[in-house]
C-alpha cells in the first residue's frame, strides 16, 4: 500500500503528465491571460480523488510546501479541482499552453484551429500518452487524455479531461507558465 505522502506525489505528477504533452511550434487558438481549469480524472477505471482534496487534508505545513512549489510552476491550487493558471503571450507562442514538457516527445496527428491531437513519450514519470484538444473559441478549451504510466513496476491507466475557461488578462498573483521550464 503506498503511503499518503507517495500517492499525493503519484496524484501531482499524474496531473503534470496530463498536463505536460502539448508543446508545439505553432501557438494555440487561445488568449493569454488567467485560466480557470477543471480536471476530472479516472485511474485503472475508477474516478479518482480531487488533488485539491488531498492536498486539502496535509499537515498545514506540508500543504504549505505543495501549495508553493505549484504556485512556482504557475498553478494556483483551488477547491473542488478548481485550478487557475496564467499563460503568457510568450508562453502560448511557444507553444507551452499546458505546462513543462522538457522530458516528453510528443508527434502531432493532427492540428488544425478546432483541435490538436498528439501522442507523447515521455521519461519522467515513465509514460506513454494520448491526447486531444478541443477549442470551442479563444476563451473556452477542452483536453482529455490517456495516458499509461509506470508505478511500482505496475501499468496505471489514467484518463483525465480538462475543461478550460479563460478568466481575463491580468494573473494577479499567479506567475506565467515558463516556456522551457
Amino acid at each position: 500500500m503506498l503511503s499518503h505522502a507517495a500517492r499525493l506525489a503519484l496524484v501531482l505528477s499524474t496531473l503534470a503528465v496530463a498536463m505536460s504533452p502539448v508543446q508545439a511550434q505553432t501557438a494555440p487558438p487561445i488568449k493569454p491571460g488567467l485560466w480557470e481549469i477543471k480536471s476530472e480524472r479516472e485511474v485503472d477505471g475508477k474516478k479518482a480523488a480531487d488533488p485539491g482534496e488531498q492536498i486539502k487534508n496535509l499537515p498545514p505545513d506540508v500543504r504549505a510546501k505543495v501549495e508553493a512549489m505549484m504556485k512556482e510552476k504557475g498553478v494556483g491550487m483551488g477547491e473542488g479541482g478548481m485550478n487557475r493558471i496564467c499563460l503568457s503571450r510568450e508562453s502560448l507562442d511557444k507553444g507551452q499552453w499546458q505546462g513543462e514538457s522538457d522530458n516528453c516527445k510528443t508527434e502531432f496527428s493532427s492540428r488544425s484551429t478546432n483541435g490538436w491531437k498528439w501522442h507523447s513519450v515521455c521519461t519522467k514519470p515513465d509514460s506513454e500518452s494520448d491526447g486531444e484538444a478541443v477549442f470551442t473559441n479563444n476563451e473556452n478549451y477542452i483536453v482529455k487524455t490517456h495516458t499509461k504510466t509506470k508505478v511500482q513496476a505496475q501499468d496505471r491507466l489514467t484518463r483525465m479531461t480538462i475543461h478550460a475557461k479563460w478568466m481575463g488578462s491580468e494573473c494577479g498573483d499567479i506567475k506565467p507558465v515558463q516556456p522551457g521550464r
